[in-house]
């Protein structure tokens, strides 16, 4: 059983969305403010966090960007949701570490399915198989990626679309292709994995390997195995 926390100060929303995840037989747990909510990350580990833009004290956005810039990148994916649906703060979001977006009033079946397909890829992931290309390192037992002996630190959905683009290299995806591999969902906008692959890239980019990463132009991107 999946354990979602929900952060809103609103609790006639944490209301509603707290009976359709216990009907979907989903444990729940709630938090009014980003302190709180740190707290229940700490001490009880849930699987997946719902998380209001607009909190009291340290807003929904810059707990994500704190949970984000955590160095140990542990943290349950989060899914922001926000009265805020214009496209600069879809990608605001997404910049600060949210692995989906869910603009207000939104439905209670999107929701869930987009918990699912969240939940779903997080979950994808679990073989064993080490994955090295141009120094590039990445082990699917302790998360770790490294270049060249050194530690990079990437989100959980970096993390994943890394793995999807090593594990198939020289193939060419579309975007739409990689939404379904990696997301697992119909829901992301084609520009969401724009703004993960210019992240992504910058990360890889103090070692060098961000070139590994090519945009393959009307078509999609491509990881190649060669520097």
């Amino acid at each position: 059983m999946s354990c979602i926390l929900v952060v809103d100060d609103d609790p006639a929303i944490r209301e509603m969305v707290g009976m359709a995840l216990t009907r979907e037989g989903y444990a729940l747990l709630e938090a009014a403010s980003a302190l709180e909510a740190r707290q229940m990350i700490t001490s009880r580990r849930p699987d997946l966090i719902l998380l209001d833009w607009m909190l009291p004290g340290q807003s929904g956005f810059e707990f994500a960007r704190q949970l984000y810039n955590d160095g140990s990148r542990t943290h349950p994916p989060v899914i922001m949701l926000t009265a805020r649906g214009q496209e600069a703060d879809k990608i605001a979001a997404l910049e600060a570490g949210a692995d989906d977006y869910v603009s207000k009033p939104f439905s209670v079946s999107e929701l869930l399915a987009r918990i699912k397909a969240v939940l779903r890829r997080t979950a994808q992931y679990d073989d064993r198989i080490l994955l090295e290309i141009g120094g590039l390192r990445l082990d699917p037992v302790t998360h770790r990626v490294t270049t060249g002996g050194t530690p990079v630190e990437l989100s959980p959905l970096e993390f994943r679309l890394l793995h999807f683009f090593m594990a198939h290299p020289e193939r060419v995806y579309s975007r739409q292709q990689l939404i379904e591999q990696v997301w697992g969902t119909v829901y992301v906008e084609d520009r969401t994995v724009d703004v993960h692959i210019r992240r992504l890239r910058k990360l890889l980019e103090p070692s060098g390997h961000d070139c590994l990463i090519q945009t393959i132009r009307s078509a999609g991107y491509r990881f190649t195995a060669r520097i």
